[in-house]
């Protein structure tokens, strides 16, 4: 090596390093979150709901997986926790009255989100972290929530963990219906606990009783009737039945008979005295 007119290689050239794996942009990821559809990817578009994880989805992108769930690929993946229209929560958005200009549009990093808070005006974009309130579906920014529950009615008039929302005035519990919108991989997981534990705690379905019609249902006289008939018992009952029968039995069986063959059983009439001539004899017809 040397006096060559060549360079003197080093490790690099020599030994393969393991190439560095791609990662994906940010900002897409964040774009693709808040401005569409997490299962369908398809924009967001009102009515828009939210899921118990906080993940936003267009109503009928749900609609057609709970009828199909093979309609999308990854539907089991992305929402196999939701199996009713109840486990979704409909958006009260505001819209955005800031628009978006057709060249802004084409620059997806500059795009104007769709929505907005309603009391700091902040766009839903993924910049600061967005909640809506599970009880009404109102949605605002963290900080505008916590800022206007803190000045809002005095406290003496709410209890411990309630307050109203300050756009319906609907109550809600700040430990439990605060669900963040997009959350981070911990905090899905913290709403994934909380889901489970509502799940444990809501009361098991009543089967409904079947209504008894007016001619099925004993009238109370009769009910009181059989209570006080005296117990029988069953095989003395069912032997008198037998011998009763068959009383019944020959009596119609000695109606249906001829003059003549009922004379030989005897008419009722009281029989004739024999002689020692006539017994043990029988009539001869000669």
């Amino acid at each position: 090596m040397g006096n060559d007119g060549g360079s003197i290689p080093d490790r690099r050239d020599l030994v393969r390093t393991k190439a560095k794996a791609e990662q994906a942009d940010k900002a897409n990821q964040t774009r693709a979150r808040w401005h569409f559809c997490a299962l369908s990817k398809r924009k967001l578009q009102e009515p828009v709901v939210a899921c118990a994880l906080g993940k936003l989805y267009n109503k009928d992108s749900i609609i057609e997986y709970l009828l199909d769930k093979s309609a999308y690929g990854d539907g089991e993946i992305i929402c196999g926790h939701i199996q009713s229209l109840k486990d979704v929560k409909q958006l009260k958005l505001t819209l955005n009255p800031i628009k978006s200009s057709p060249k802004q549009s084409l620059d997806g990093t500059q795009e104007r989100a769709q929505f907005a808070c309603p009391l700091t005006m902040k766009e839903m974009h993924g910049s600061q972290p967005f909640v809506y309130l599970r009880t009404c579906g109102c949605v605002f920014t963290l900080a505008g929530l916590k800022t206007m529950t803190a000045s809002g009615s005095p406290k003496e008039n709410q209890t411990e963990d309630l307050d109203l929302c300050p756009q319906c005035q609907k109550k809600f519990s700040r430990k439990d219906d605060i669900i963040t919108l997009n959350p981070s991989p911990e905090e899905e997981e913290r709403l994934y606990d909380m889901m489970n534990r509502r799940k444990l705690l809501e009361p098991a379905k009543k089967t409904k009783k079947r209504k008894v019609s007016p001619a099925e249902e004993e009238p109370p006289k009769k009910k009181q009737e059989t209570a006080k008939r005296p117990h029988i018992n069953s095989s003395v009952a069912s032997s008198k039945a037998v011998a009763s029968e068959l009383a019944m039995h020959e009596v119609k069986r000695k109606t249906e008979m001829s003059a003549a063959v009922r004379s030989l059983y005897g008419d009722g009439k009281p029989k004739h005295k024999e002689t020692f001539l006539t017994r043990g004899t029988f009539p001869r017809t000669g």
